[in-house]
């Protein structure tokens, strides 16, 4: 619409003589954008990007759709003709249009004010919730090319987050067999998403989604909240396998976020578009220019290794974007290919008598190649927004990296464009980018947020979402990083959280203050699509901090958790499979007690931080660490008042050891142990332990 009506002169006229056009960015105003788009669904069964609507001089919506082409075509009326009618309508039907918009908003109002009937959810209800998603998930799951559902195929993190969890729970009740077929689902669809076209396998990162089934040609464009959650899928994926292709993909993930998406002072830019020019001062952007490439520029590029290259990634001089019929229709990408492998790195290798390691080292070098000649073409646009709640979830990734890697064997070998760094300068990344936060979009008088910054912070205040993405990754700073500051920045958001977003009344967090009027409806948001709702992502971290706290504090989270999820009960049980982190909050209500992993010590010293990644060694989504150093006042005295039975624990440790763990669970601790190799153990004996009980 851009280029067909927006810079079209008639309908410029007609725009600027009949309306006051706005323009809204609906990553910078996701608020406007929800009560916008919630009319046009309501009212014609569907939405979707671009949104037009029309609006009285009081913001009341009068009519709306999405695309309009600029002229009447197919049956279809186009935007001039659009444009005309409103006119006319608002002309001579005003008084009509306008009680019919405000009607719609007041039914739209008191549908989505969602209230709880009860306090709470009954536990045996709650643990159906998961099995009921994954077994929907497990039937929709596509057993040839990996994923959930069909084309087009969107890389949806929170579906592997359930089924991890469900893998966790199978393995404590130790049924094996069961745990085995989800982790088959999960591993097939990281792979076939790492080897598809999705996967940038030359900068690194993955693209939007797959127009096609088998993760081969994909729209473009790259988004921050994406590239945060993927990484910690195939991080977790590798703690449970142990098997370096997924840490490696996270390392790539990550890389790529450092080298191109990362400002001086540690901001984390939103997006890159997926169109570019084809050339230097080209007309016209195209989808993918930037990334696709000829058979002749990679012979070109590469010489010799142009013909392994080529066999490793499907490269064929007519293009390669032949493998569905959904992957180009229109052959917008004939005679271009988008890089995809589709068979073993070991098979190729042995096929040209090489070793597994010289094979790999050889496409990397070619990759490398590549990336230097893509770098001297026409980049796409980059979205250099920094958005609050997008920035949590790549925080906590890289948060989680920093200890989850060190367990890699040492010598490990990494091929462009993973760069292979010391994983704590991941833990640099993600602290860098937290007191950018903390310095450009937090108000220290007020304590709030704002939701994004660019050459400013901008109006908008913060939202449900930037509050609680923003805590998650703040545990996850303290948790994997030790600073205590971290811990104390959760809790104090957590209550702004409470006072900006809670219904005290009804339960769950609308999605914005409220203190707008110009914002026409406040939602309480509960689906997990692309990125998690915020009100699952609220469910989480009080489900965590109240792991952390002593009875009082700890019984209030969860009173929170438990009225959140009453709210949404019908729909959990009804359609969880539109909520699979609530799903996932509503099973760790139900857990008796949450897993305390208390190490005691020196934070710097080697010795403790060998401890911290014994303590991660393991997936396990109902566990909290808590690191104290027993020498530092500030922490001690916080949890003297926070948590005394900690504190005692921190004081009794034995001394002149760097490093003590005591691992805590249903209000008995075991007897505390010195060395990382006895953690692992002893955390290994819980789940053990967990699946003697069932």
């Amino acid at each position: 619409m851009e280029v067909e009506s927006f810079e079209n002169e008639e309908v410029a006229k007609i725009l600027n003589d009949w309306f006051v056009s706005i323009k809204v960015d609906r990553e910078e105003r996701p608020d406007v954008d929800k009560v916008y788009m919630t009319y046009v669904s309501a009212l014609y069964g569907g939405g979707g990007w671009p949104l037009t609507v029309f609006l009285s001089p009081n913001l009341k919506p009068l009519m709306g759709g999405t695309y309009f082409p600029p002229d009447d075509k197919y049956g279809r009326p186009g935007f001039k003709t659009i444009l005309r009618k409103v006119k006319e309508a608002w002309d001579t039907k005003r008084d009509a249009l306008e009680k019919s918009g405000n009607v719609v908003i007041e039914q739209l109002r008191d549908a989505l004010s969602a209230k709880a009937n009860f306090q709470d959810v009954p536990n045996d209800v709650a643990v159906l919730y998961v099995d009921q998603c994954v077994e929907k998930l497990a039937s929709s799951y596509d057993p040839k090319f990996g994923g959930f559902g069909s084309a087009p195929k969107f890389p949806r993190p929170v579906e592997d987050c359930i089924m991890l969890y469900k893998f966790r729970k199978h393995m404590e009740a130790r049924q094996e067999s069961e745990a085995q077929n989800i982790m088959k689902m999960v591993t097939h669809t990281l792979q076939c998403m790492a080897r598809g076209g999705v996967h940038d396998h030359v900068g690194g990162g993955f693209h939007r989604y797959s127009v096609d089934e088998c993760w081969h040609v994909p729209h473009f464009e790259k988004m921050l909240y994406d590239q945060g959650q993927i990484a910690n899928v195939y991080l977790d994926t590798y703690v449970i396998t142990g098997d370096e292709y997924y840490s490696s993909v996270a390392r790539d993930i990550l890389d790529y976020l450092r080298r191109d998406m990362i400002g001086e002072d540690g901001e984390i830019f939103s997006a890159e578009d997926a169109d570019s020019a084809e050339y230097e001062g080209a007309p016209r952007k195209k989808e993918g220019s930037f990334y696709v490439w000829t058979s002749q520029e990679i012979e070109d590029t590469l010489g010799e290794n142009a013909e392994l290259f080529k066999n490793h990634y499907y490269v064929k001089s007519s293009g390669n974007c032949d493998l569905s019929g959904m992957s180009d229709p229109h052959n917008e990408f004939s005679g271009k290919n988008v890089l995809i492998e589709r068979k073993p790195g070991s098979l190729m290798a042995s096929k040209y008598g090489k070793s597994v390691d010289e094979y790999y080292g050889i496409l990397g070098e070619c990759r490398q190649k590549l990336f230097d000649v893509r770098s001297k073409r026409p980049r796409p646009h980059l979205d250099d927004k920094v958005i609050v709640s997008w920035n949590g979830l790549a925080i906590s990734a890289f948060a989680r990296a920093s200890q989850i890697l060190k367990s890699g064997p040492p010598g490990t070998k990494f091929y462009f464009p993973v760069a292979g760094c010391d994983p704590v300068e991941y833990l640099q990344v993600a602290e860098k980018a937290a007191n950018f936060i903390k310095e450009k979009l937090y108000d220290a008088s007020s304590k709030r947020l704002h939701h994004s910054y660019r050459n400013g912070p901008a109006k908008a205040p913060g939202f449900l979402d930037d509050y609680a993405f923003l805590i998650n990754a703040l545990l996850d700073l303290y948790e994997y990083g030790g600073k205590i500051e971290w811990l104390l920045w959760a809790v104090e958001l957590q209550v702004i959280q409470d006072e900006l977003f809670l219904d005290k009344q009804g339960g769950g967090y609308f999605n914005t203050p409220g203190e707008d009027p110009s914002v026409l409806l406040r939602v309480k948001e509960d689906y997990d699509g692309a990125e998690p709702s915020g009100n699952s992502m609220a469910a989480i971290n009080m489900v965590r901090l109240s792991s952390i706290f002593d009875a009082a504090k700890s019984e209030g989270y969860k009173r929170n958790v438990e009225h959140l999820l009453a709210v949404f009960e019908t729909r959990l049980k009804e359609l969880g499979i539109a909520l699979p982190l609530m799903c996932c909050a509503a099973d760790m209500l139900t857990v008796p007690s949450r897993k305390q992993v208390v190490l005691v010590g020196n934070k710097a010293s080697p010795e403790f931080q060998d401890m911290v990644a014994a303590a991660f060694s393991s997936y396990d989504p109902n566990r909290t660490v808590i690191q104290i150093d027993a020498s530092n006042m500030e922490e001690m005295a916080f949890w003297e008042s926070n948590n005394a039975n900690i504190a005692q624990m921190a004081r009794s440790s034995p001394s002149g050891k760097p490093a003590v763990a005591h691992v805590c669970q249903e209000f008995k601790c075991s007897p505390p142990v010195t060395s990382p190799g006895a953690l692992r153990e002893l955390l290994s004996k819980t789940v053990a332990a967990a699946g003697s009980a069932v």
